[in-house]
């Protein structure tokens, strides 16, 4: 069995006025995390877990688009900053055999993270969502979506 891990970079947010932590999202970023979660909806994605940055801009994103599946996210903190490969398999690793969990955070980590994954070169924009299956000790990406692709997908 493989598992899907779903990687969602927060949406855009509003420039730093006070500290960098407690950035909101912008309009726009709210429309981008209302697409990820129709996106899911339509494609039937169901999740086991939706693990979040405790950064104000990503537990935003990731309550916006988990409200469309009916879930919580929970907040995980090296999703803050800094997220390792050994932070990722350690998560994979408690959820079911073929389970789907969702990660919301930031870059550099998540592009960082698909290549550590699956040997790809990407970059991830901000309310861009990739998917990667792992499974007999290797990862596959699945998708790469930029938040235009993510809006036809959600019917928008």
């Amino acid at each position: 069995m493989a598992k899907t891990l779903w990687l969602l970079r927060h949406g855009d947010a509003q420039e730093a006025r006070t500290s960098d932590f407690d950035r909101p999202l912008t309009q726009r970023g709210e429309r981008q995390a209302r697409n990820v979660g129709r996106a899911f909806a339509r494609l039937g994605v169901e999740l086991e877990h939706a693990l979040t940055s405790p950064r104000v801009r990503a537990l935003d994103t990731a309550r916006i688009a988990c409200r469309e599946l009916g879930i919580e996210p929970v907040v995980y903190a090296p999703l803050g900053g800094d997220f390792s490969l050994d932070s990722a398999l350690e998560l994979v690793a408690a959820g079911s055999e073929d389970g789907a969990q969702l990660l919301v955070g930031h870059e550099p980590d998540f592009s960082r993270l698909i290549g550590d994954l699956t040997g790809a070169h990407v970059a991830m924009k901000k309310g861009g969502l990739a998917a990667i299956r792992l499974g007999g000790g290797h990862g596959e990406l699945l998708a790469l979506l930029r938040p235009r692709e993510i809006e036809l997908v959600a019917g928008h």
